[in-house]
């Protein structure tokens, strides 16, 4: 396993990082996998060296931040893993609920605390890695939100903080305004990012390599798009059920990118999934592609790319030049 620093900060991350959001509760997402199933990838993957394991509150309504403390504990020691989580949806099931739509919800002072409060709780853990705001909140100003946040750090219940897809202004104005009233700024940016969604290097990814902050990339294989030949891309269990993949995914044009993937993949000998996985892990900034890993086979595959393939520059430009633009719908 490869480690780097994440962003500036001295804190050391696998190369790859484990996706809790695939284990929780079935009946959140028809492809998430309960404790039992769950509990031989996670001991594997801290078996291969992975140390970097990414939920958030709101998955599986707070059960993928039970079963990741839960397993962790039982093959690791706290402090040889990096526990990442984050705050900003509501966690209530009713989306009529008057809390949820209230203060049970963005990042208010209110909820940042509150929620903090409750992951800890559900991660059996009393201070989490990387607390990391999962959207940008639009009706709490962001000097409130950045010093609810320090206030975490400086209480010694978060160690560093991140942040996740948003605007390239709207994570500047958070950094500026984290830097102009010394507070604490954030060290990580995990957006968007693959071979058939790549709006980040337009403004994100540049700011990033500016500020020096660390990119750990959701969704690098495009929700599993990348990972079967074009004829069965559509027909996949996940890919019948996730309406939202097929919002950012599933264009004409993803298919011819989505053929080149297949038709290199082949000439190197390798599984579609190892070269889009390997495209992401070598573009500029990326420290953590998250991966969801549903089967040990997946999850050794993707740590045997990191010293297994590498793509030369024909190769990238091979990848790269079928690309056309796509609409930012995951922003809001």
């Amino acid at each position: 396993m490869e480690y780097r620093n994440l962003g500036k900060s001295g804190l050391k991350v696998s190369r790859i990082c484990l996706g809790m959001m695939t284990y929780g509760d079935p009946t959140w997402r028809d492809w998430v996998l309960d404790e039992e199933t769950a509990r031989p990838l996670v001991r594997r993957a801290v078996e291969l060296g992975i140390n970097f394991f990414d939920t958030a509150n709101m998955y599986s309504y707070g059960r993928s931040e039970e079963l990741t403390g839960k397993l962790l504990m039982e093959c690791a020691k706290r402090d040889e893993v990096v526990i990442a989580t984050k705050v900003y949806f509501p966690l209530n099931k009713d989306a009529n609920d008057s809390y949820s739509n209230l203060n049970g919800r963005g990042l208010s002072r209110k909820h940042i605390i509150s929620a903090c409060k409750a992951s800890l709780k559900r991660l059996r853990t009393d201070y989490i890695d990387l607390y990391q705001i999962h959207r940008w909140d639009n009706e709490t100003p962001i000097e409130e939100t950045m010093e609810a946040l320090h206030d975490l750090v400086k209480s010694g219940k978060v160690r560093y903080l991140g942040a996740s897809s948003m605007y390239a202004w709207q994570f500047a104005k958070a950094q500026y305004t984290a830097k102009i009233n010394n507070l604490t700024k954030f060290i990580s940016m995990q957006n968007h990012y693959n071979l058939v969604f790549r709006e980040e290097e337009r403004e994100m990814i540049p700011q990033c390599l500016d500020m020096n902050v660390g990119i750990m990339v959701w969704s690098p294989l495009a929700r599993g798009f990348l990972t079967k030949p074009s004829s069965l891309a559509s027909k996949t269990k996940r890919a019948k059920s996730d309406t939202h993949a097929h919002k950012m995914y599933y264009a004409p044009n993803d298919f011819e990118v989505l053929k080149r993937v297949e038709k290199l993949a082949a000439r190197q000998g390798r599984s579609m999934a190892q070269i889009a996985l390997a495209w992401v892990l070598q573009q500029p900034g990326v420290t953590s592609p998250i991966i969801g890993a549903r089967n040990i086979h997946h999850l050794e595959e993707a740590i045997n790319t990191l010293d297994k393939v590498t793509l030369t520059e024909d190769d990238i430009r091979f990848l790269d030049e079928l690309y056309q633009p796509h609409p930012v719908v995951t922003n809001m």
